[in-house]
């Protein structure tokens, strides 16, 4: 469910930082914010389990961070 979750905020990040990318900024910050807080949290657990509990926020939050960069990239080449 949460792949499910993480793929719809990257496609929508993506859509938004190519039509407006300036206010896609905001968003981006906000959701990465958030998959921080569940990172940091994960990773109180005891030993392995921390960094096990920890990976999947991490990997979340810079698929975030490349769906926007992208779509602004993207933007960016196209020719108006």
């Amino acid at each position: 469910m949460m792949v499910v979750g993480i793929v719809a905020v990257c496609v929508v990040l993506a859509v938004l930082a190519f039509f407006l990318p300036r206010l896609s900024r905001g968003p981006e910050r906000g959701t990465q914010r958030t998959l921080g807080l569940g990172s940091r949290a994960g990773g109180k657990a005891p030993g392995v389990l921390g960094r096990i509990f920890s990976k999947p926020f991490r990997s979340s939050s810079k698929a975030v961070g490349r769906s926007g960069s992208a779509g602004r990239r993207t933007r960016g080449h196209m020719p108006f």
